[in-house]
């Protein structure tokens, strides 16, 4: 692989902002300085643009299995829309069926992205069932998988929800493993009546797929799941918090002291519940659990990710085809798909709504795309920053260009676009993976199966490299 010589950009961490020259070299950042001049290296002339650590997506779902379908997805179209919006690692979640080895979805999940992935990746676990049999295999997947996160699903009652005993049991597991143990909070027992309640009297359009899961249930199990947590001595991350109901039960949480992290996703930020309503069963689109909210709770969101209460963004990357797929809950909203198209906005939207707006600062919104997420899941610093010895995994960003997101537009594999007609300042222009171009001045221009699987280090570790795995 060539050297490269990044010039003429603003160099943007979680901590600092400053212009300097970055050289790349056999993957990685091989020196950080100014007027470095290396014979036969390409220049990359980054004048005007920010020089970011590439995103980190630690919530998506490619090619996942869901209500008698496949998200549309893989890890071919996946990765690329992820690369073309600034996405360098995703971390994607390995669903798992009772009764079975865990090593099973494993495999499947390698096999989905073997030859596939533009970009590098990792896997989550989820964990339904908390018994002999899967404690004994977990201490092997850590070591020999590198997947340091358990996923618990707290809803979708008969389907992915687990008990609390099992949510218990996981976490007092994870502390003696050193894994992060990572939950969907909705109450789905408390759902799942006011579902059937709503059928019963013939409710059936999308929107009360929102009022069938009020933002009580969601801020009600993200305390019970945080109530755990501190009871284990253990470590929690609730993934797609949607209102400041559930917000605010994780402040609480911080507050007492408990190791507890929360993640917002784009959608919540700047969608809003009445989305839901749209005519012609357009809101089908926005269905997603937890359900867009009422408008208000945005700002509050926003406001948690500018005081440290919410650390992290993802995408909740699950997208289904309106037209084939999400279609399939005419008549009946439980039978709608959930998920949405996310990964290719995330970083963007944020860069608009948040730093833009003055909502967020330049180094606040790297920690909240890349950083934090990182440090979290045993990938700092090898990810998540600009410094000597990390992969050169590197956005060039012009904050200044306009864009319309548009369907027609964006590269995921999906028939609409929840952000339609949105306009959004800041674009990625150039992404590099570990020093090699993906995307070239807005082409793509990557290979497929050049992502690497990352075997991550446990929970407040760091990588180093592949077998250094040090304290912090």
């Amino acid at each position: 692989m060539g050297k490269k010589i990044i010039k003429n950009g603003t160099i943007v961490t979680a901590s600092d902002t400053y212009q300097a020259d970055v050289l790349i070299e056999d993957e990685i950042i091989a020196m950080i300085g100014k007027n470095i001049a290396i014979d036969g290296a390409e220049v990359v002339d980054a004048s005007g643009l920010y020089v970011f650590p590439g995103g980190i997506d630690p919530h998506t779902h490619l090619e996942m299995p869901f209500g008698g379908t496949v998200s549309k997805d893989d890890f071919e179209t996946g990765t690329m829309a992820a690369a073309f919006g600034g996405t360098t690692t995703v971390i994607d979640f390995c669903i798992t069926r009772k009764g079975e080895t865990l090593r099973n979805p494993i495999a499947e999940w390698h096999a989905k992205s073997k030859d596939k992935a533009v970009i590098d990746y990792s896997f989550h676990l989820m964990i339904g069932e908390m018994n002999e049999d899967v404690m004994s295999e977990l201490p092997s997947i850590l070591s020999d998988e590198g997947i340091t996160s358990f996923k618990v699903f707290m809803a979708y009652k008969n389907v992915f929800q687990a008990d609390d005993g099992t949510l218990f049991q996981t976490l007092k597991t994870a502390k003696d493993l050193g894994a992060l143990v990572m939950v969907h909070a909705e109450n789905g027992d408390v759902i799942d009546h006011l579902v059937n309640e709503a059928l019963a009297l013939g409710y059936t359009d999308p929107i009360y797929h929102a009022l069938t899961r009020p933002p009580e249930a969601e801020g009600e199990a993200t305390e019970r799941a945080a109530t755990l947590t501190g009871l284990a001595e253990s470590q929690l991350y609730v993934v797609h918090v949607s209102c400041e109901d559930a917000m605010l039960k994780i402040k609480a949480a911080r507050e007492k002291g408990y190791d507890v992290w929360g993640e917002t996703c784009p959608q919540y930020l700047v969608l809003d519940q009445t989305d839901l309503e749209k005519p012609n069963f357009e809101g089908a689109k926005y269905v997603w659990s937890p359900p867009l909210r009422e408008k208000w709770n945005q700002e509050k969101l926003w406001n948690a990710l500018k005081n440290g209460y919410l650390q992290t963004i993802g995408s909740d990357q699950c997208s289904f085809d309106f037209v084939g797929q999400k279609d399939l809950g005419k008549g009946d909203f439980t039978k709608i798909p959930n998920g949405g198209p996310m990964i290719e906005d995330r970083f963007s939207i944020l860069f608009s709504e948040g730093v833009k707006k003055g909502r967020i600062t330049l180094n606040q919104f790297v920690d909240i795309t890349s950083t934090r997420s990182a440090k979290l899941f045993g990938l700092y610093p090898k990810k998540g920053t600009i410094s000597v010895g990390a992969d050169a995994d590197i956005v060039l960003f012009d904050p200044n260009v306009e864009r319309t997101i548009s369907a027609e537009t964006h590269h995921m594999a999906v028939d609409y676009n929840a952000f339609e007609g949105m306009k959004v300042t800041g674009e990625p222009i150039t992404v590099l993976s570990r020093g090699e171009y993906v995307i070239k001045e807005k082409q793509f221009v990557g290979t497929l199966g050049a992502g690497n699987y990352i075997k991550r280090a446990r929970y407040g570790k760091t990588l180093q490299n592949d077998s250094d795995i040090v304290t912090v």
